[in-house]
């Protein structure tokens, strides 16, 4: 069977697969990882290469740490340095403890395997958490804050685990040697992408906007986020940890919007792929063999896991948002399939063990992206009363009731000027960097993107917004900017700048009201400056 007939096989089941899950309210995760389990099932893939789709698929975390790297600076980690190092650390090195010792005294495993196992149960799923708690906006929540804090440790930590796996597999090797090596690679890898972020990538971004061309833009992305990762895997890191770097570096300048925007198509198709490559590596025979003992498995690990962040957070935080915390990180994240990999290549684990094993993470998965969406209803029967009194509030990123302007020419400056004066809170959309700067250097909040972008007009809090002006010329931009707002919500108030009555009937299927038209206002006001004119002595 050749590749362009199993791509093409592969799209149309998990087309038809998500097609009817959406309809029911399930996530496409869970369709995907189907996809890869039904292609296991019926057909032979003799011909294609297992490895080359995985490490294709490994750039679907890429993107996604990529564009969470976007959402926290430099600043925002250091801001969050107990939810990543105290709660990370913790909840990595307990679980990784618990579970590593039950393999040992209960299921009779030598105690480096039972180590690797361990280590690889205490992972959680980057992947499917935070695009959850992204897409249901819990991401500001302090759940969210305390779920993203120890995700990010535990992408850290995969590292180390890694390290200590290739230690096991060659016991000669002098483990302080290895360790150095690490600290000397991570020192250049920060050094280098600092100096890059900080006097570089400004310029470069400068340079290539200014050619007006979307292509070379997202070109420019692609070549940062690649490049990072690359980077940072040449001197023995994951990509996926310099594509968070990347996202870091960037998160401080004011392409971030438009960026974020751009990659989310590649971003998720790719995160598609990698669940397919999951699916595909269940073997349905061990699964058949041992379908009791992987189920009661699983249920096992989420108990243990929920249990062990829910007691470990209420120590330090309420229980309700322990409560919340430990269901969304319950389950065993995609990053356990390159330990378990790493471990399988090394002869360090039974691929009997590793079957069962990848099993159990692929069947938490999908629990997870099942309920996640409904871990504060679930919260809720138990916790009546609502913990929102915090030691430490969280502002949320997310701005409400100010008005969005959408173009920030001559007329978009104009219309902020007055914004301010009434006191108004406000924020601009410009694709011209020109005047992006000059915003910039007025102190206006002015952002670099596209106001045609859901991702982008989301980003700035539409849904919450007062009302959205869009001033801004060209006839064909103003008709996509009204269309992705109403396909966002049909109730947001747009007010829009005309030039000519002719674009009234082009956006009069969108049920717009408010119009402007630039040259009757103009008439009127240079009428009305004339007949005071007249009433003046000569």
């Amino acid at each position: 069977m050749g590749l362009l007939t199993i791509i093409v096989l592969t799209l149309a089941i998990s087309l038809s697969l998500n097609i009817f899950l959406k309809k029911i309210d399930i996530s496409p995760i869970v369709g995907y990882i189907l996809t890869g389990a039904i292609i296991t099932i019926g057909l032979e893939i003799v011909n294609i290469d297992q490895h080359a789709i995985n490490e294709l698929a490994e750039f679907g975390i890429v993107f996604l740490m990529f564009t969470i790297g976007l959402e926290f600076s430099l600043h925002h980690l250091k801001s969050m340095k107990k939810e990543v190092f105290l709660f990370g650390t913790m909840q990595v090195v307990l679980s990784a403890a618990f579970f590593g010792f039950i393999s040992n005294h209960f299921f009779g495993i030598d105690e480096k395997s039972s180590i690797i196992i361990g280590a690889a149960l205490a992972l959680s799923s980057t992947a499917i958490v935070l695009k959850v708690l992204n897409e249901n906006g819990d991401i500001h929540r302090p759940y969210g804050r305390y779920s993203l804090g120890i995700l990010l440790f535990q992408d850290l930590a995969v590292i180390p685990i890694l390290l200590m796996i290739s230690f096991f597999a060659n016991p000669t090797a002098s483990i302080s040697e290895m360790l150095l090596n690490t600290l000397y690679s991570g020192a250049i890898v920060l050094f280098v992408m600092y100096i890059v972020g900080r006097y570089l990538l400004g310029h470069f971004f400068r340079y290539v906007v200014d050619t007006k061309s979307e292509e070379l833009f997202i070109s420019a992305v692609l070549l940062i986020v690649l490049a990072s990762a690359l980077f940072a895997h040449n001197f023995g890191f994951s990509y996926s940890l310099g594509a968070f770097f990347a996202g870091m570096m960037i998160a401080e300048t004011k392409y971030k919007y438009q960026i974020e925007a751009d990659l989310v198509p590649f971003r998720d198709l790719l995160l598609g792929l990698f669940f397919i490559s999951v699916g595909l590596q269940i073997n349905i025979d061990v699964v058949m063999d041992n379908f009791l003992v992987i189920i009661l498995l699983t249920v096992a690990i989420l108990l243990s896991k929920a249990v062990i962040l829910f007691l470990m957070i209420t120590v330090f935080s309420f229980p309700k948002r322990a409560m919340k915390t430990a269901l969304a990180l319950a389950q065993v994240g995609e990053f356990s399939f390159a330990v378990l990999a790493l471990a399988s290549t090394s002869n360090l684990l039974d691929d009997y063990i590793i079957q069962i094993l990848i099993s159990v993470v692929v069947i938490s998965l999908i629990f997870t992206s099942l309920a996640i969406k409904h871990v504060r209803a679930f919260t809720n029967l138990f916790f009546k009363h609502s913990s929102e009194i915090m030691q430490e509030p969280i502002q949320s990123a997310t701005l409400s009731h100010h008005v969005i302007v959408c173009g920030y020419s001559l007329l978009g400056q104009k219309i902020v000027k007055q914004l301010k004066k009434k006191g108004i809170m406000y924020v601009a959309i410009e694709h011209d960097r020109a005047h992006v700067q000059t915003g910039i250097d007025r102190h206006d909040s002015v952002m670099f993107g596209n106001a045609a972008s859901k991702h982008v007009l989301e980003s700035l809090g539409v849904k919450d917004c007062m009302a959205v002006i869009v001033a801004i010329d060209n006839d064909e931009k103003v008709r996509l900017i009204c269309e992705t707002i109403k396909s966002i919500n049909s109730n947001i108030s747009i007010v829009v700048k005309i030039s000519h009555p002719e674009q009234i009937e082009d956006l009069h299927d969108l049920e717009i009201t408010d119009y402007i038209n630039e040259n009757e206002s103009v008439a009127k006001l240079l009428v009305s400056k004339a007949m005071k004119c007249d009433l003046k002595p000569h």
